[in-house]
């Protein structure tokens, strides 16, 4: 079995600031799953995932990010291993189980 490796050190610490948030840890499962996590003093912390097609921001209360981070490791690595790439079904229900919202800096090309 694979593990998730940390690659928070690969940026730099200008770069892990962003807006009034800091990338607290970013780490990857074999190269297709990314699951970040941002924190902020004065707002809801951040958690961002990818995982093929699917992308989005968690967001959680500081006191629960950690554990709410590993919830949601667990979650696409476990559907990784069943299908490989996140199932129609799979999206669905995570994304209404922890309320994912897309990032207000994703654009389209619709053409």
């Amino acid at each position: 079995m694979k593990d998730w490796v940390d690659v928070t050190q690969f940026f730099t610490e200008e770069e892990r600031h962003y807006k009034d948030l800091y990338m607290e840890i970013n780490e990857v499962y074999d190269d297709l799953i990314e699951v970040s996590l941002f924190s902020s003093e004065e707002d809801l912390y951040e958690i961002y995932f990818s995982f093929e097609r699917m992308h989005g921001i968690i967001y959680v209360e500081a006191e629960g990010a950690y554990s709410k981070r590993e919830e949601i490791k667990n979650e696409l690595v476990c559907e990784y291993l069943k299908n490989e790439k996140p199932s129609s079904a799979f999206v669905n229900e995570f994304c209404e189980k922890h309320e994912v919202a897309l990032p207000n800096n994703l654009f389209f090309d619709a053409s």
